[in-house]
Order: C-alpha cells, then sequence, then structure tokens
C-alpha cells in the first residue's frame, strides 16, 4: 500500500507538469490560433483576408515572400521573415494572402498565429507542430519589445532552435513597425547608461538579423492610393466614376491625415456601404 503523502505529491506534480498535448487534427482547416491556459490550437474556419491580386504598391515584397512561401510549402528551404515599416501598408494582410493563394492552388500549407504575449510557450507549440504531418507558417503579428521586455529570449526559440533546432516544416514569418523590433529611443537609453554600450544592446538589436527575409513597407504615393481603391471597386462591382472617388478619397485622407492602405481600404468600406454593397 502506497504512502498517502507520496500520492498527494505525486498528483500535485502531474498538475504542474501536465501530459504533452496530443497533436490536433489539423485536417481541419487550414488556420489556427495558438492559445494558453490549457494550451490548445483553435481552427479558425474563415481566415480574414483580401485577395492576393487587390494588395497594391507592394510589388516587389510580395514577390519575394511569395517565392519565398512556395519553396517551403512544396518542402524545399526557406528563410523566416520580417515585414517591418508603415503602418497599414498590408504587411499582415500579405502573409495571409499568400497563404489563401496558395491554399487555393492546393498547397497543404497550415498558418498558426502566435500572440506576441504568448512566446514563453512557443516551446511547447514547436513540439507540437513538429509531430504533426503538415508544413506551417508561425504568424506573429505586430511583435515589438520594449527595453525591459524578456518575451524576445523566447522568439529565438523559433529563429534558432537551441539544441533540437527550428522545426523543419515551421516557418516563421512575423511583422512589426520597427526593423530592429524595439524602440529606437530604448537602445539610445540602453548604449548611453551601459558599461559596454556595444554588447549592452546587441543581443536585442540582433534578432531581426536572424531573419533570413527583411520586407520594407513604406507610406504609399497618392496614385498607389488611389489604385487601391480603384482595384477594390472593381473587383466589387463598383461603377462610380473615377474623378467622384479621386475627389472623396483625397479629401477622406485629409480627415485622416494619413495616407496607407489601411486608410484606402476604410474609405472603399464608406464607399461599399453608400452603394448598398456587402463586403
Amino acid at each position: 500500500m502506497g504512502d498517502p503523502a507520496l500520492d498527494r505529491i505525486a498528483s500535485a506534480l502531474e498538475r504542474m507538469s501536465p501530459a504533452p498535448m496530443p497533436v490536433p487534427d489539423f485536417s481541419v482547416a487550414d488556420a489556427f490560433v495558438w492559445h494558453v491556459s490549457p494550451d490548445h490550437l483553435q481552427p479558425v474556419e474563415n481566415v480574414s483576408r483580401v485577395d492576393l491580386s487587390l494588395l497594391v504598391g507592394v510589388n516587389r515584397s510580395r514577390d519575394t515572400l511569395y517565392e519565398n512561401t512556395l519553396q517551403f510549402a512544396k518542402g524545399f528551404a526557406a528563410n523566416n521573415a520580417l515585414l517591418w515599416g508603415a503602418r497599414g501598408m498590408g504587411k499582415s494582410s500579405l502573409v495571409k494572402a499568400i497563404h489563401g493563394d496558395l491554399v487555393g492552388k492546393g498547397h497543404p500549407l497550415k498558418i498558426v498565429e502566435l500572440q506576441r504575449e504568448d512566446l514563453p510557450t512557443v516551446s511547447r507549440l514547436l513540439n507540437i507542430l513538429r509531430r504533426a504531418p503538415y508544413r506551417f507558417v508561425l504568424f506573429c503579428d505586430d511583435l515589438s519589445f520594449s527595453h525591459d521586455d524578456q518575451h524576445y529570449k523566447s522568439l529565438k526559440a523559433i529563429l534558432d532552435g537551441g539544441i533540437e533546432g527550428r522545426p523543419q516544416n515551421v516557418l516563421l514569418y512575423a511583422t512589426s513597425n520597427r526593423r530592429h523590433l524595439m524602440p529606437r529611443d530604448m537602445i539610445e537609453n540602453e548604449r548611453s547608461s551601459a558599461i559596454n554600450p556595444s554588447e549592452a544592446v546587441e543581443e536585442k538589436v540582433s534578432l531581426s538579423d536572424r531573419f533570413g527575409l527583411w520586407l520594407g513597407f513604406h507610406p504609399c504615393s497618392q496614385d498607389e492610393y488611389l489604385e487601391m481603391i480603384y482595384g477594390y471597386c472593381d473587383a466589387y462591382g463598383i461603377n462610380t466614376d473615377h474623378d467622384t472617388i479621386r475627389a472623396e478619397a483625397i479629401e477622406w485622407t485629409a480627415t485622416r491625415g494619413s495616407r496607407s492602405g489601411r486608410v484606402a481600404w476604410q474609405y472603399f468600406m464608406d464607399l461599399a456601404g453608400r452603394n448598398g454593397i456587402s463586403v
């Protein structure tokens, strides 16, 4: 007969270190969101995305990321990618659009969204994905770190993989408004106060160097902004003349104080609503 005290200790340890999560049925969807407490992958039946053909003004980044993703989907070598730059210029939209296009062409590629605050759990997620017979794009949107943020250490588990190495069936795509993933003033503050300034921020700044692809997104011109809107109108069958759209769209940017792909979409949503079209 066992010792009751030992039995209670064993039960407590099992609760603290639960058995590994079984590999989920990835055939039920092409997209998933990682959640913790408890760990699980939630299938996403309808991904919020636009058609790849509607993304205007990012042709070079689009073509580079598409080829990289296609290589990976085919089972070949590919690079982790950091999409950085201006807000609202389609960084996250491009990742989702490329995934949707490749899935539509018959490539069995999955996408898993990982929230920045859940980065410390990424090793558990990678162990699950490693055992699955699919290829995964691990997508972390709006990624950035402050000077005292330790989550960046967890990011290295994805980029470098530790002793096991990054699973060959997993690729990381991250978006950020910052090229080096942390604010410039934080970098300068640490340089000015450190005993060895060059080493003080090297570990954090070098995070972006661990991405094989850096794709920059810059503010769009007025012509590109209007081209986006005209493309949306053609795709959804809105026949308002271009002169009217041009005048309204330019006024819309003036009221918003900015011009981007997001602002173009917001104007189009207003235009579609006025024309009785559901998007």
